[in-house]
């Protein structure tokens, strides 16, 4: 079981590199993560941008580009397109964005012709090292879907047990958040959770899965919370995956970890039928490094 963001460095290793294709990859920051990725020999990659800019920049970085594959395109929708394409026609195994909107990369990635749509539903797994927990902690999601309704938290939480899978978690501990632990129906996501609970009994999320809710944010992280509130879990203090109700509870969490904790942390959006790498201009450069190893692992699970 991997409990340090390192070690997915390690592990990676020491195995045969996935190839990660890069769309409108003519940016310094983006550039200097695959950089470090390759010299950690996480990935081989595809660059697929402005050809003089990657090699300007590359140069200016000391980014050796022997061996490695560039695909010159005249603009960013046409870099997102062939980077999707690479993947869909198995020639590259996961994607990133460089230089481009999200919104331009996730175009072509739900594209009906050439794209990496599937039935599930696009969503961000965000995966926190924290000083002060015993192991990764999975956050979903704080990215992309505004206020999920309760099918599509189903589809939300299988993305993040694929993820989470892909870790070595042999049992995968679910907490669904809300602000209390009794159902309310005039709050929604205690009545969302208990859903997902009942759901999981069911097994709609497979062996080795256990889902708890509604849960408030103390008791899904602390035993001793439950202990004192005298609130019987198989989860707390054990949590493995945090599924919020919307968008701004996980925004908040998410970004408290970061600020407040010194958390580190990696990204990535599951979903689609290869893991999307998309990192932020404010994530650190090691954060771009750990999320890029992280698409790497979940690309070598669904090989």
């Amino acid at each position: 079981m991997i409990k340090d963001l390192h070690d997915m460095l390690d592990k990676l290793k020491q195995e045969e590199k996935v190839i990660l294709s890069v769309a409108a990859a003519e940016d310094r920051e983006v550039l200097l993560a695959i950089k470090d990725a390759v010299n950690k020999e996480v990935i081989q990659p595809i660059l697929v941008g402005q050809a003089d800019k990657i090699k300007s920049i590359s140069n200016d970085i000391n980014f050796e580009l022997e061996g490695i594959t560039i695909i010159d395109s005249p603009s960013i929708e046409e870099s997102a397109k062939i980077a999707v394409e690479l993947v869909s026609k198995q020639e590259a195994d996961f994607v990133m964005k460089g230089l481009l909107d999200t919104s331009i990369l996730l175009k072509s990635v739900l594209n009906k012709e050439y794209g990496l749509r599937t039935e599930s539903l696009l969503s961000h797994v965000m995966i926190y090292q924290l000083e002060n927990y015993h192991k990764l902690l999975i956050l979903t999601d704080g990215g992309m879907n505004i206020s999920p309704d309760y099918e599509q938290k189903e589809k939300i939480l299988k993305n993040a047990i694929q993820a989470a899978k892909c870790l070595g978690v042999d049992e995968i501990k679910v907490a669904c958040l809300a602000a209390k632990e009794k159902v309310n129906p005039k709050m929604q996501a205690t009545v969302d959770a208990r859903l997902l609970q009942e759901a999981c009994k069911e097994g709609k999320f497979g062996e080795g899965v256990i889902v708890e809710g509604p849960l408030a944010f103390d008791l899904a992280i602390s035993k001793e919370s439950s202990e004192i509130k005298g609130f019987k879990s198989e989860v707390s203090g054990d949590t493995d995956i945090l599924l919020v109700p919307n968008i701004e509870v996980g925004n908040g969490i998410g970004k408290s970890f970061t600020y407040m904790a010194n958390a580190k942390s990696a990204g990535i959006i599951m979903g689609a039928k290869a893991p999307v790498v998309l990192v932020s201009r404010a994530d650190s450069h090691e954060s771009k490094l750990y999320s890029i190893a992280y698409g790497a692992l979940i690309a070598k699970s669904m090989k």
